[in-house]
């Protein structure tokens, strides 16, 4: 273990005039060390303390490990969706009561109720904000996104981010542009053929129905692995950004500088009631705080973030906390990393008496 002590005291002697009179970052430093060094993930934080809100400009401290990277921020992207949506609602350009009706097109892979709804079905837009947020429903949030429109969303993301968000897709499009990379036929596929080829779990099953579905040879296919397929997606920069952006979005939202003060309660209540990421950023936080916060989850890449609250009234302690993973294939052991993530922050005193 000599090396992991050296690793751990060059960083520390690396980071040292930074870190002068914050006692708590030294500690997160090496605590952040110590994970990477356990397996092949590596770790991505951002860490900022918030204002008093009410419009006022944050205040507080920083702390970043490698959040000025670029980073796959997979189902994070909804809350700029969210965001988009709240806001044209507050003025008055549409209301949550607006029904959209669900098509057979419109169905998407993944989590959430609305893939068990019928098509023809009429469900109000405040139906799919819920779903979108706390069980991560990307048929909702590709209806969503096709009613505010990818270019509106994407230009408030970044100006609310400060520039450091790639270009945000829809949920489909990650499956078209990554299987794209596979065969370029993939890319036109629809939302019920990826459905089908998700029920092949196995890499080499999935590999063999995908090219049954596109009628060409196994020969046929550009790259040998949906590893490569989605390590050459990830490089396109779709759907990524830096965390430390990503914190400025969420800075935004607890600091009323994204929505009005009723929309971005109400937002923050969507978000506290999240129902995927239990055993991820919320369950090494401990019970005394409250998170509210959006879950991502893609091919060897998990995050978390949101605003995390410890007090109550003149005394609470807000902190936006955003962390990823990528590199592990396992997501059990990157749901550990970042468990064990939210437990260092309590430990070393983000939260505690000394704070």
């Amino acid at each position: 273990m000599k090396w992991l002590t050296a690793l751990v005291i060059s960083s520390l002697v690396m980071a040292a005039p930074a870190l002068a009179g914050s006692p708590w970052k030294p500690a997160l430093e090496a605590r952040l060390a110590a994970l990477e060094a356990e397996g092949d993930d590596e770790i991505g934080l951002h860490v900022r303390e918030l204002g008093a809100g009410d419009g006022a400009e944050e205040s507080g401290e920083r702390f970043g490990w490698r959040d000025d990277e670029t980073w796959y921020l997979a189902s994070l992207i909804k809350v700029p969706v969210a965001v988009e949506l709240l806001a044209r609602a507050e003025a008055g350009e549409l209301s949550l009561d607006e029904r959209l009706v669900l098509s057979e097109s419109d169905y998407v892979d993944g989590a959430g109720p609305t893939n068990w709804a019928e098509p023809g079905t009429a469900l109000a837009l405040r139906e799919l904000l819920e779903p979108m947020l706390t069980e991560s429903d990307n048929t909702a949030s590709d209806l969503l996104i096709a009613r505010l429109g990818l270019a509106a969303v994407n230009r408030r993301a970044e100006r609310l981010s400060g520039g450091g968000l790639g270009p945000i897709t829809s949920l489909l499009e990650v499956r078209r542009e990554a299987y794209g990379h596979l065969h370029p036929e993939a890319r036109g596929l629809t939302g019920l053929d990826f459905i089908l080829l998700r029920r092949a779990e196995e890499e080499a099953a999935r590999l063999d129905a995908l090219v049954e579905t596109l009628t060409v040879p196994r020969s046929a296919l550009a790259l040998p692995s949906l590893d490569a397929a989605f390590e050459a997606y990830y490089d396109s920069g779709l759907n990524a950004g830096r965390l430390d952006a990503y914190g400025e979005l969420l800075a935004a939202i607890g600091e009323g500088r994204a929505l009005g003060p009723a929309a971005t309660a109400e937002l923050l209540t969507i978000m506290g009631a999240t129902a995927s990421g239990d055993h991820r950023l919320k369950a090494g936080l401990g019970p005394d705080i409250r998170f509210a916060h959006k879950t991502g989850t893609q091919h060897r890449r998990s995050c978390d973030a949101g605003i995390a609250f410890h007090g109550q009234g003149a005394a609470e302690h807000r902190v936006v906390v955003v962390a990823c993973t990528r590199g592990e294939r396992d997501t059990e052991r990157s749901e550990h990393l970042l468990r064990e993530v939210g437990r260092a922050l309590r430990e070393t005193g983000l939260f505690g008496p000394a704070r």
